[in-house]
């Protein structure tokens, strides 16, 4: 399942990013968040493993499932 994250900064991404990369997400990779969704650093990373709500940080903003229709929201940031 393809899941896709974005943030409030570029460091946030590439945390989250080289976090996964350890974990063995051989599917995640940073790209430019997709038009529909809205992130403030307009980086976001895609990657296969379940989300867990304890990688969350002060940089991540969201979590978007893709389904046929868009994008569900499964976890996002409350400020």
């Amino acid at each position: 399942m393809s899941q896709i994250a974005t943030f409030h900064t570029h460091l946030g991404a590439l945390r989250l990013f080289k976090k996964l990369q350890r974990l063995g997400d051989a599917e995640a990779a940073m790209m430019p968040v997709p038009r529909r969704l809205s992130a403030s650093c307009g980086t976001c990373v895609r990657f296969s493993l379940p989300f867990e709500a304890a990688w969350a940080d002060e940089d991540l903003d969201a979590v978007y499932i893709r389904t046929e229709t868009g994008y569900q929201a499964v976890f996002v940031q409350e400020e």
